[in-house]
């Protein structure tokens, strides 16, 4: 990538995407991040160093009334949940907070940066779903079906916006970032967490971040419409 690039991520100043950013910036692009707060972006690193934060919450706020920048090469949407609970105890409006959040939003986001997508002539958008579509995973139902409607909204996308617009998503596992800390609050979680996945370990964020810089590169040029599991390997092999 180059200071060519210019990146809208949605989100950006915690966990996977504040480590998107970084890796993003390392590599001579331009950065637009749209957040509630600065978080991580207010770091002396990012000072200088093309990286243009935003203020909105993109669930209650209206982005098409955001000046964003005209020709985009990326597009990111890092928004997500971690709601658990059995399906004896789900509440209709729980789950309905969760589609407006990973589904609603999401759509209303890459609507308002599809023209500066296309401006660039070869743009790239990437989502954020979780291994829990596929997989199943106990006690993920909230997560699990927005998620999934995630997914197929954006291989929809993929086919309606080719060739101009690649469209993919990242099905990640665990993540150690803030958003998943209860999950890993003492070295007893963690232990039984990491054993849980064939690689040994759950994910970092840079896993992630890897993995989308990927997909926003030239490097992935012939990938569209996909789901890419980034999950150490837990939806897709049973170690012996």
């Amino acid at each position: 990538m180059s200071n060519q690039d210019h990146v809208l991520v949605i989100g950006g100043s915690h966990g996977i995407s504040l480590e998107l950013v970084r890796l993003l910036t390392e590599r001579d692009c331009q950065i637009t991040a749209v957040s509630r707060t600065r978080g991580g972006l207010g770091d002396d690193r990012f000072a200088g160093n093309g990286v243009t934060h935003i203020e909105c919450d993109v669930v209650n706020g209206d982005l098409s009334k955001v000046e964003l920048p005209t020709s985009l090469t990326g597009f990111v949407y890092c928004p997500g949940s971690i709601r658990l609970g059995p399906v004896k105890s789900a509440k209709a409006e729980l789950l309905r907070q969760d589609f407006e959040l990973n589904v609603v939003a999401a759509m209303n986001c890459f609507q308002a940066a599809i023209p500066a997508l296309r401006q660039s002539g070869s743009g790239s958008a990437v989502f954020f779903s979780t291994v829990a579509v596929n997989h199943g995973i106990a006690m993920h139902s909230y997560v699990a079906a927005a998620k999934g409607a995630l997914q197929a909204l954006a291989k929809t996308w993929a086919a309606e916006l080719a060739p101009k617009i690649r469209v993919n998503c990242i099905a990640p596992a665990l993540i150690e970032t803030p958003l998943s800390a209860n999950l890993l609050s003492t070295d007893e979680k963690k232990k039984a967490m990491a054993e849980k996945y064939p690689m040994g370990r759950y994910g970092t964020a840079n896993d992630i971040a890897e993995m989308a810089a990927f997909l926003l590169s030239q490097r992935s040029r012939w990938i569209t419409g996909q789901t890419l599991g980034v999950d150490g390997g837990m939806s897709g092999i049973v170690p012996l």
